[in-house]
């Protein structure tokens, strides 16, 4: 079975999530990546935008999640991501979300820490 596969990658987003209060205070900037894969491949055969994954809802409604709930820990921030595109897509079978954390408060060199979570319809 044929499906499709929907990648917006290294969206900034400014988000007050982290294990300290100051980092759900102040907030910081966040990179992510989220990733829907589809059921079938419906749209490729009606061609209508209903059947398919408007990445430009995908972008607002990844970005009103993120920079509007606090979360302590990066897998509930991405968690909830998944949770609620596969509520707002039926259609989706899987999402995957990636947040990157340049500022984490390590005491050490590092580009960022990753966290990588994948949902997926009806779990």
């Amino acid at each position: 079975m044929a499906m499709a596969k929907i990648s917006i990658k290294n969206m900034m987003c400014y988000g007050f999530h982290g294990i300290y209060e100051y980092e759900r205070e102040q907030g910081q900037k966040f990179f992510l990546d989220v990733e829907l894969v589809t059921q079938d491949n419906k749209a490729a055969e009606t061609d209508k935008a209903e059947d398919g994954v408007d990445s430009a809802i995908v972008y607002g409604k990844v970005r009103d999640i993120f920079e509007n709930e606090r979360c302590t820990l990066m897998q509930t921030a991405a968690t909830n991501v998944n949770k609620k595109l596969l509520a707002a897509f039926p259609h989706v079978a899987e999402v995957t979300t990636t947040i990157r954390k340049p500022s984490a408060v390590i005491a050490g060199p590092l580009d960022y820490v990753e966290v990588e979570v994948t949902s997926k319809q009806g779990e």
